[in-house]
């Protein structure tokens, strides 16, 4: 039999699949054009981080040259030929970290100038109103190791401006002192500064709620009145630490000193002439008069110097690295999700 003219449910159901393969085609050049886009986003992701990365390494050889050129310290002075008078500045606040004169640096640049046998005298260069207690004295304890070891050769402390406290104690473990006449030596003292405000906390309504596990936890607190019992424990702390300061000055200087007049470890400080009558410094001059005592002509710096673009490129290096890390981890991810998808 003949199916014309054809029924209207037939006609129905062609219409239907022709439209179901028309949405299948659809979606297929739909997708297509998603997966491209999705391509297209991890080559820009992976130039991203390609730039990224040269541009870090462009910076960071960029500031390793400047750091280079800045640099005034002999890169190996080991290898310095010639005789010559070693020098190590002990310039600025004496404390831990590596801005200041602290002592691991310290240290290291003495020993160089002690171990190299073209040294033929090793200088403290000295210009610094002193600092922390700690580093000072292992600085002079460690000079007192080098001058055992090294018996042939001369320590000479050279103070400029000043020489006071910290730098003093540093400065009476060397074999002679040689001061300007106007320099200002000594300081021999210890100090903890301290301040109290409850008074004008009272007047501004301030209520101090410090709570503390231990009953001196709170020890010379700002914000209370001072306790009897604790400031007489911190002045026999403070008293100790003089009394190490004043061991080290006597050691080191010796029967140098003219008077043992108690004065002299009060904290006071005197000019270089003053000094030099008391027996705390040796004599007036400068290095250019140490160096026509010693016939020497040629001096060479051994301090280590400190670079501030060492600590801004870990910083940079760390950051950058990060960002690095970050970016690395986000593609990774949005390649898995589109994966799973």
């Amino acid at each position: 039999m003949s199916d014309w003219p054809p029924k209207p449910q037939n006609e129905s159901h062609t219409t239907q699949q022709n439209l179901e393969k028309q949405s299948g085609k659809e979606w297929q050049i739909l997708e297509k054009a998603v997966l491209a886009s999705v391509e297209e986003q991890r080559r820009a992701r992976r130039w991203s981080i390609f730039f990224k990365l040269l541009t870090f390494a462009y910076l960071l050889f960029i500031l390793v040259i400047l750091g280079k050129s800045c640099s005034t310290a002999p890169t190996d002075v080991s290898s310095t030929t010639g005789s010559h008078i070693a020098v190590v500045d002990i310039i600025g606040t004496i404390a831990a970290d590596k801005q200041s004169v602290n002592s691991e640096d310290t240290i290291k640049s003495l020993k160089k100038a002690f171990e190299n046998n073209n040294s033929k005298a090793v200088v403290l260069n000295i210009n610094s109103p002193g600092g922390s207690p700690v580093q000072s004295d292992e600085i002079w304890q460690e000079i007192q190791y080098l001058k055992q070891q090294h018996k042939d050769k001369k320590l000479y402390a050279l103070i400029g401006d000043t020489g006071a406290s910290g730098a003093y104690y540093i400065a009476s473990a060397a074999d002679e002192i040689i001061v300007n006449p106007s320099s200002l030596v000594g300081s021999i003292g210890v100090i903890m500064p301290n301040y109290g405000v409850n008074g004008l906390m009272q007047k501004l309504g301030v209520e101090d709620r410090t709570m503390t596990s231990g009953e001196n936890k709170a020890i010379l607190s700002m914000t209370q009145p001072v306790d009897a019992t604790q400031k007489a424990h911190v002045q026999a702390v403070l008293d100790n630490v003089h009394d190490h300061f004043i061991d080290a000055v006597k050691k080191g200087r010796g029967n140098k000193l003219k008077s043992q007049d108690p004065v002299i470890f009060s904290g006071l400080f005197w000019t270089g002439e003053q000094a030099v009558k008391l027996g705390i410094a040796d004599r007036t001059g400068s290095l250019n008069s140490l160096k026509r005592d010693l016939k020497i002509d040629k001096t060479v710096d051994y301090t280590v110097q400190y670079n501030p673009l060492d600590s801004v490129l870990g910083r940079m290096g760390s950051s950058i690295g990060q960002g690095f890390a970050t970016s690395l981890s986000e593609q990774v991810q949005a390649e898995q999700t589109t994966k799973l998808q």
